[in-house]
């Protein structure tokens, strides 16, 4: 049966143009499937922000598991993405799809009865193992099924929109599943998500694999590992608990790690990942303003997640509706960007679309401490404005910028920057925010110690004890914890909308939009390729 689907969807999309070969329905369709995971990792990344009051009363996580539970999937998948790309190019990108989307589907079902935040985060790691099987497969077959290059373009913005929908949606259904149930109930999410995936992706999405795939280098995948995870453990370190020489032991570890990794890709003659295509400006300019866009976006959802909670006092679900506005903002401007980047370079159009998301920042920081809900509704879509725009330009150059025969490599490390920007969001920009936090908050004289050392580990502590002891203390405790996270945030939001700069600089410096070239004999390849 996979065979003759194959055979069809090929038939379908012999619809040749000047550039490429134009699809047909069952190419859309295709599509569509595909988006699923897309969708699931968004809502992820967004969610989980807003259960993590309920997750901190009931699991005590402190600072450091608190920051982990949200962490220790992006970081486990972004540092197996190019790994599993590897595999999928050797196997099938398809089979890796699939099995991935089973993984995933089980290990959440087991996460949401997690009895301790140990667990929840062993959960959250094993769940990123079987999302790295998901993630480098959806660009690379966007690349094989959209050959022709303006079909490409809308696939991909369509597929930048699926985050920001995902992002929306996540705190919306999230917040009715905790008005509802138990934390538990935002990992079943992933259930339903799932199982169209694992029904229509046999039947829509043609397996492909590289004819010509590089041999599997296990000491590549190591380095790799040992590459990412010292580094971002030492920016947890440093959020946390302040500078100690184990953070730049950590880092020296990690570069050390990092160059290796580097020399033996050089070395290879089938490299694990090709160094090369980070000798292309615009392809590594692009991946830069991704991941810096990624960082601002996730950063600015864990607090103002965290604000409209426990300090305005919304719930799950009036909190997911606050932020829609910007999220609509980031999918019409990923959708309009399209036929402006046709006409418009690259170099101009996305520093000026972060101009918007800078401004969004600067919003937060000018009013952070007596900011009302429709300031930070308003600084959100500005914020999503320039991002969404942003990132479908910035996409589609690192796709069209490798050689098609790297499509592959160019998807996964495109996803790694995905994910290690959602890891970094939250270590970087929530660690400061967080490090803040407890060198800031002014705790009411008459605390008891146990519960100072609590209420000085989140504003989610503070907040559970102030409730729990009532009285002066207790409303004393809430203020000083609002007053401290907030101004906390100032700083955060200046930080925020320094490394959005940063993006327009290098937007600006290194961006250059690739011209349509004909690409029919690469497509035929490409559909050459897929498994009959």
């Amino acid at each position: 049966m996979t065979s003759q689907n194959t055979l069809t969807l090929t038939e379908q999309i012999r619809i040749a143009d000047g550039n490429g070969v134009r699809v047909g329905w069952r190419g859309w369709a295709a599509l569509v499937v595909l988006m699923l995971p897309v969708l699931l990792v968004s809502v992820d990344n967004t969610v989980l922000s807003f259960a993590l009051p309920e997750i901190a009363a009931d699991l005590g996580p402190t600072s450091a598991q608190q920051l982990w539970i949200i962490d220790s999937y992006p970081l486990v998948l972004a540092a197996l993405l190019v790994t599993m790309g590897t595999l999928g190019d050797r196997f099938g990108r398809r089979r890796m799809l699939l099995i991935g989307a089973t993984g995933v589907a089980v290990v959440s079902a087991l996460a949401a009865f997690a009895p301790a935040a140990g667990w929840l985060i062993a959960g959250r790691a094993a769940m990123g193992v079987f999302g790295a099987m998901l993630m480098p497969s959806t660009l690379s077959l966007l690349r094989s099924i959209f050959t022709d290059r303006e079909q490409r373009r809308i696939a991909i913005a369509v597929w930048a929109a699926m985050f920001s929908a995902g992002a929306a949606l996540g705190p919306i259904v999230g917040g009715f599943l905790l008005e509802h149930f138990s934390w538990g109930s935002v990992f079943l999410m992933a259930v339903p998500v799932l199982v169209p995936l694992l029904v229509l992706a046999p039947i829509l999405v043609p397996e492909s694999r590289d004819p010509n795939p590089g041999r599997i280098d296990p000491k590549s995948i190591v380095l790799s590992v040992l590459t990412m995870v010292p580094i971002v453990f030492a920016i947890k370190e440093f959020a946390v608990y302040g500078w100690s020489l184990q953070v730049p032991a950590l880092v020296v570890i990690g570069l050390a790690f990092g160059a290796l990794f580097v020399r033996r890709q050089l070395r290879l003659r089938e490299p694990m990942l090709d160094m090369r295509l980070f000798a292309r400006g615009t392809f590594t300019g692009a991946l830069l303003v991704n991941l810096l866009s990624v960082i601002a976006l996730v950063g600015f959802l864990f607090f103002v997640a965290q604000h409209l909670q426990l300090i305005v006092g919304l719930s799950p679900m009036e909190a997911g509706f606050a932020l829609v506005p910007g999220m609509a903002a980031m999918i019409v401007a990923g959708l309009g960007i399209v036929p402006i980047a046709s006409r418009v370079d690259a170099r101009i159009i996305v520093p000026v679309a972060l101009a918007f998301s800078v401004a969004g920042y600067i919003m937060v920081a000018l009013s952070a401490t007596d900011a009302d809900l429709g300031l930070l509704i308003a600084a959100f879509a500005l914020l999503g404005l320039g991002i969404g725009a942003a990132e479908t330009v910035s996409n589609d150059l690192i796709l069209s910028s490798a050689p098609p025969e790297k499509a592959g490599a160019a998807s996964a490390v495109s996803e790694t920057a995905y994910e290690l920007g959602a890891v970094l969001g939250t270590a970087v920009l929530g660690g400061i925010l967080t490090s803040l936090f407890r060198t800031g908050i002014v705790l009411p004289a008459g605390l008891d110690a146990t519960l100072a050392g609590a209420a000085r580990e989140t504003l989610a502590g503070a907040m559970t004890i102030a409730d729990r002891i009532g009285g002066e203390v207790g409303a004393q405790l809430r203020l000083a914890a609002a007053h401290a996270f907030d101004s906390g945030v100032v700083v955060t939001s200046l930080v925020g909308a320094g490394l959005v700069v940063v993006a327009a600089v290098i937007a600006a410096t290194t961006l250059k939009t690739t011209p349509h070239r004909k690409e029919s004999d690469v497509a035929r390849g490409q559909i050459g390729s897929h498994t009959r």
